[in-house]
């Protein structure tokens, strides 16, 4: 709540004299401050550029501001006219109209700009005229240099540069009829004209008529150009060409800016520049002396003069030298201006003294005032803090009901996982029983074997939760005792050898001291390395390493156990959560329960340690178990007096690494290798369930396996399988994408997918069908539903391979059940009869026009149509033929060559072994009928 707005009634009238007090003081002192006398007569000048965004006339400008700085009565208007006349003209009109004592104006055209100097002029106003003349004499003063002295210091130059002998182009840049390249063009050519040698071989005014030029006549030996920027241009393109060595170039203006032309002629990009002044400092002098009635001439003729590399150097020194003098001037004109600023200031310290002590007064009222109010805001403050507590209570209260409802909720989760465990006991109890006969035979003992090893890894998942509710409800009780950890990490390293072999993994346990004494609870650190060696197998390919480092910390003694592995590394995302319980991110690599790694870190930190982890994504990761020395950070309880045995479960070790052994569903003895005709693709990342797939579907079929999605699409590209079998959460492309993939893709489109998966949503179901899945098959499933399943669909696809071949290409407009496999068909048959005649026709021609390689072609029509290419290719020749044969009066020998036969001959022989019946004797048999 907020204090109500102070109303003006209610301020003491003491506030409010003091307020007018400070007004008229704050009055005076402005009226002081606006009322200086003006010594100087402050003259208005205006310039009209033609154009202002080119390098020359941007320095004119330039040089225009830093003679103004010198002179304090100057106040400067500017106008751009952007090269457009009429927008000059009626800029100019406005300029006189503000005002203005003098006119600078740089014409755009001369012709109209004529007129409206003229009638400025006449009206008493000093018009100086720059750069460009205008075709009058109705002007105060004219600046600038003459274009015809530049062309004929160009011309000079070039003579001497080409001895007398030589190509040249020109570069005028600006349309015909402007005043300046003509003069320059007539004055460089008044020299070159006196050499006979020198040859102007054409005068052009754009880049692509001088490339054409460069390209067609390979005897040029010098570009001119009117200004220095077409010159940069002609270099660029004679660089273009290889020719930058062997062409010099000369350009006009002279510029020192960065870029300009006095850098180019240093650099060497261009052989010479002919100095343009700008004469932006001439016209401020001009226009001063104008107004201040001194002296000034009419005519003022600025001199030119061609800069090389002899000279180059000693100009850029004194460009230098004219610019640190300006700054020099700039920086004391500075100094002056803070001068001045610093005595106006001083002869307002009075004043501002006195207003300081009117805010006193004022201050002190206004104080006097909120004291008054700061009781009323006090009482307010005191009953929002009676709500805020009443609020903070009623928090409490909820959050008391959270905690019951939490504590309930775990309970709950407790009693399920203690519920758990008496199913699984009976589901191992008989399982155990079972499995101990002798008898059993084979395939059913490795079934049993993979229901107990799955139902005591679940076993080891529920006891891990039980686990969690005991840390969390402090009833975990460590009981730790001194033992050798090197002969402890070494035994439950060794205890995952058989897969460490299997992979191809080197994996070694290097300790710096032997025989080291630890106290730890032996019961938990084994869960510990157990997770840590699982999870480091689990993520390292073939040939990588595993590294198991015990070492000590000098300094405090702490035992550091390392797990490094060459593996995929991580994420940085899943790295920063990597012990959140439950956390499995979105990386598919890293799937599981979420359950080992967060388990590991609780346990450790019941040891007063710590653990942490390293990883880089596709550099592996190191897991760093810290173990402080001695007992005396453990409680008395907690210590065992004699060291407890601890014996090795490698029953418990194969569980925490979750392989999966071969299934023997034969008897033993020699098995013979069996060809089937259809094959099926298993993307499928759990090895166990590949494996228990690949048994049962084993049997009649051929299985290709994938444990990642991009292998899986791999290989469904390359062998073309008859059905594909894929799970949804894959590393890699997930199962979603491999089906859209696949189904979009000619050479795979026909290729029945099941999805089979745990996501059994019925949204989930949806999206795998609208991906044209032709399954969905939930986990856990009826192994002889998927069976049914795959049969269903590959008669489906035979029923359709019939269809499409009953007749083969005499009906190819039949519908197809899928779009993409029509538009196969209609397209492979189309190609076919259309070369139906052509006796060199085969499967190089149907690749070529179709874009498609051989063996996808080849796979794509057997799996479709049922023949092979030839086959269905002579199948059509012979349908055309017993066609013709019937419908059309012509003779054998054309018809064996309008359906592709080299001879009537092999025509005849071909459609014998085929139809059992010679050409002639089916066409009197047909017309018989």
């Amino acid at each position: 709540m907020f204090a109500k707005p102070i109303e003006h009634r209610g301020i003491p009238s003491l506030v409010i004299s003091a307020w007018k007090t400070v007004v008229c003081v704050f009055l005076l002192v402005i009226l002081q401050c606006c009322s200086g006398k003006q010594d100087q007569k402050v003259f208005r000048i205006g310039f009209s550029q033609c154009l202002g965004s080119d390098d020359w006339r941007r320095t004119m400008l330039e040089e225009m501001k830093r003679e103004l700085s010198f002179h304090n009565n100057i106040e400067f208007i500017y106008r751009d006219a952007d090269a457009i006349s009429e927008r000059q003209v009626s800029q100019i009109g406005e300029l006189v109209a503000s005002g203005i004592d003098l006119l600078i104006v740089c014409p755009n055209e001369v012709e109209p700009l004529t007129p409206v100097i003229g009638k400025i002029y006449d009206s008493g106003i000093p018009v100086v005229v720059v750069d460009r003349r205008i075709n009058s004499k109705k002007y105060t003063a004219f600046i600038g240099a003459s274009n015809y002295e530049v062309g004929q210091n160009a011309g000079v130059y070039a003579a001497s540069l080409l001895k007398g002998t030589g190509n040249i182009i020109e570069m005028s840049g600006l349309p015909a009829g402007a005043s300046p390249p003509i003069d320059r063009h007539n004055g460089f050519m008044n020299i070159i004209s006196k050499y006979p040698g020198l040859r102007l071989v054409k005068q052009v005014d754009n880049l692509e008529d001088e490339e054409q030029v460069l390209k067609s006549d390979e005897g040029i030996n010098l570009i001119y150009a009117q200004n220095d920027q077409m010159a940069l241009e002609a270099f660029n393109i004679c660089r273009k060409l290889g020719l930058e060595k062997k062409i010099r170039i000369i350009g006009i203006d002279g510029l020192p800016t960065r870029g300009g032309g006095l850098e180019m002629v240093e650099k060497g990009t261009i052989a010479a520049t002919v100095l343009y002044p700008t004469g932006g400092q001439e016209s401020i002098l001009t226009a001063v002396n104008i107004l201040e009635k001194g002296h000034f001439l009419k005519d003022n003729q600025l001199s030119t003069t061609i800069i090389d590399s002899s000279n180059i150097r000693i100009t850029r020194l004194q460009n230098q030298k004219v610019t640190s003098q300006q700054n020099d001037i700039d920086r004391r004109q500075h100094k002056i201006e803070q001068q001045e600023i610093i005595k106006k200031n001083q002869d307002r310290i009075i004043i501002g003294i006195s207003i300081t002590l009117l805010i006193f007064l004022i201050l002190a009222a206004i104080l006097f005032y909120y004291l008054k109010t700061n009781k009323k805001i006090t009482r307010r403050l005191a009953h929002q803090n009676e709500e805020i507590l009443q609020q903070r209570n009623q928090l409490i209260e909820l959050g008391k009901k959270a905690k019951e409802a939490t504590d309930a909720k775990f309970n709950f989760f407790t009693s399920i996982s203690h519920e758990l465990r008496t199913p699984l006991t009976l589901i191992l109890g008989p399982a155990e029983e079972i499995l101990s006969s002798p008898k059993l035979p084979v395939p059913v003992r490795s079934q049993l074997e993979m229901m107990k090893k799955n139902a005591t890894r679940l076993l080891r998942l529920v006891n891990e939760l039980m686990d969690f509710r005991k840390i969390e409800e402090a009833k975990m009780k460590i009981r730790v005792s001194e033992n050798d950890i090197t002969e402890f990490v070494r035994e439950i390293t060794n205890a995952f050898a058989a897969t460490v072999a299997r992979k191809k993994i080197t994996c070694r346990v290097i300790s710096e001291v032997e025989g080291l004494k630890a106290w730890f609870d032996v019961n938990m650190l084994d869960k510990i390395l157990f997770n840590l060696l699982a999870n480091a197998l689990k993520y390292t390919s073939e040939h990588g390493f595993i590294n198991v480092v015990i070492s000590t910390d000098a300094l405090c003694g702490n035992i550091l156990i390392k797990v490094e592995d060459s593996g995929i590394g991580m994420e940085p995302e899943t790295l920063e959560h990597a012990f959140d319980l439950f956390y499995q991110g979105d990386d598919a690599r890293y799937r599981g329960t979420g359950l080992g790694l967060a388990l590991s870190k609780e346990l450790i930190i019941l040891h007063h340690g710590s653990i942490t982890i390293k990883s880089e994504k596709g550099k592996g990761a190191t897991f760093e178990v810290l173990l402080r020395p001695g007992k005396d950070h453990f409680e008395e309880a907690d210590l065992e007096k004699t060291p407890r045995p601890y014996e090795l479960n490698q029953e418990e070790a194969q569980i925490f690494i979750n392989e999966a052994q071969p299934l023997n569903t034969e008897p033993p003895g020699e098995k013979e290798a069996t060809v089937f005709a259809q094959s099926i693709l298993l993307i499928e990342d759990n090895p166990e369930i590949r494996l228990f797939l690949k048994n049962q579907l084993g049997k009649m079929f051929e299985i290709i396996e994938a444990e990642n999605g991009d292998t899986g699409l791999e290989l469904a590209f390359d062998m073309i399988p008859d059905l594909i079998l894929s799970d949804v959460l894959l590393p890699g492309k997930n199962g979603m994408l491999i089906t859209e993939i696949l189904k979009n893709d000619l050479r795979t489109s026909h290729i029945p997918i099941i999805i089979l998966t745990a996501m059994g949503s019925v949204e989930q179901q949806i999206d795998g069908l609208k991906l044209n899945a032709d399954a969905y098959i939930v986990k856990p499933f009826n192994i002889r539903c998927l069976e049914e399943t795959i049969r269903s669909l590959l008669n489906n696809r035979e029923s359709l391979k019939g269809h499409y071949t009953s007749e083969l290409s005499l009906q190819p407009g039949r519908v197809t059940s899928k779009k993409i496999d029509r538009k196969f068909i209609n397209e492979f048959s189309a190609i076919v009869e259309n070369n139906i005649s052509n006796e060199h026709f085969g499967v190089n021609d149907i690749c070529l026009q179709m874009g498609i390689s051989r063996v996808p072609l080849y796979r794509k029509v057997k799996a479709v149509l049922g023949y092979s290419i030839n086959e269905y290719i002579m199948n059509v020749r012979l349908q055309k033929a017993k066609y013709l044969l019937l419908n059309e009066d012509i003779s054998i020998s054309e018809i064996s060559f309008r359906v592709g036969f080299a001879s009537p001959t092999y025509f005849a022989t071909v459609f014998k072994t085929k139809l059992g019946i010679t050409p002639k004797s089916f066409k009197e048999k047909g017309h018989a009928d």
